[in-house]
């Protein structure tokens, strides 16, 4: 049996995935209506939708089987997200790849294998919408053809979900998609015995950035400190624009000591972007860091109030120098 390889931007793949809220969210109807619909065209017993997560796949919908996830590494679909092409399997007893596959041998015994790659709007392939059958049987164009509009229509629906929980300005994780996946870090934290320190940063003087220059400057302007995030972290930190002038970002295996380093950095990436940029105003914000314990935080709101006191404390530093400055 050959386990699926890992994509080379396999820790972006999953960054896209969990940010994207489509793992926990969207009803299932949207999707089982989609494979029933695949089973009645194709005249298989049994049609998916699922997700490749980092150790096991999850359904959105199992049409003719009862899995909820199953692992990766015997997964058909694994190999399915290494190409922007389907996999057509016409007898996996006659493929190398999955001749002696536990799935092929014991149930649900396939032997007939079509999938094809699901994509995130941001183009991460992240699952396949599949075919199983019991017997072989050929895969004409025709049926390639209507598989790939099924699942352009289940790409849509993932949009709608991503839409559903990202800052349409900033492409950043909205409030509603942050708080889910920040609980979704702690208990996996928590599990793994990892630190997870979240910093909490707000543009200073933004209002003055709106009033003097117009709105379009303002967007402008926080459009600007979303580049510098992304610039700034790695792809496993969690960036959020949590409303207004406010982002977030949750350190992945970080301890507070590693999140004021990297906090420090992104102060010297806006300082040189304020030495470059040309515009009439300046990126600079007031930040604070906070580690997670179960001690001090029961839950997610009070962590986000101790970090929001930490920035606002240096917020407040900042303002006294100002007038000192004068």
């Amino acid at each position: 049996m050959k386990s699926p390889d890992i994509p080379a931007n396999e820790a972006q793949r999953l960054t896209s995935l969990r940010e994207s809220g489509i793992l926990t969210a969207g009803e299932p109807a949207r999707f089982d209506r989609l494979t029933r619909l695949a089973r009645h065209l194709f005249n298989v017993p049994v049609a998916i939708v699922s997700l490749v997560d980092a150790e096991s796949l999850v359904f959105k919908s199992c049409n003719g089987l009862h899995y909820v996830t199953q692992p990766r590494r015997v997964s058909f679909c694994g190999h399915v997200i290494l190409s922007d092409k389907p996999l057509i399997v016409p007898d996996a007893k006659q493929d190398s790849r999955f001749s002696d596959n536990p799935l092929v041998l014991g149930e649900p015994h396939i032997r007939f294998y079509a999938g094809h790659p699901l994509r995130l709007p941001d183009g991460a392939m992240v699952g396949s919408f599949c075919l199983l059958d019991h017997n072989t049987r050929t895969f004409g164009p025709q049926e390639q053809a209507l598989l790939q509009d099924l699942a352009a229509i289940v790409e849509g629906e993932f949009a709608t979900i991503s839409e559903a929980t990202t800052d349409s300005l900033t492409g950043l994780l909205n409030r509603r998609g942050f708080e889910h996946l920040a609980n979704f870090a702690i208990a996996s934290a928590q599990r793994r015995a990892e630190p997870l320190t979240l910093g909490w940063l707000d543009l200073d003087k933004f209002k003055q950035i709106n009033d003097s220059f117009g709105h379009a400057e303002g967007d402008c302007a926080l459009r600007e400190m979303t580049h510098l995030l992304n610039r700034a972290f790695r792809d496993t930190d969690l960036l959020v624009r949590h409303g207004g002038d406010e982002f977030g970002i949750l350190f992945s295996n970080t301890d507070e000591n590693g999140a004021w380093i990297a906090m420090q950095h992104l102060v010297e990436e806006a300082n040189a972007f304020n030495l470059t940029s040309g515009k009439p105003w300046k990126l600079s914000f007031s930040w604070g860091v906070i580690e997670f314990n179960h001690e001090d935080f029961h839950d997610l709101s009070g962590w986000l109030g101790a970090a929001d006191k930490r920035m606002y404390a240096m917020k407040m530093q900042h303002d006294a120098d100002g007038r000192m400055n004068k």
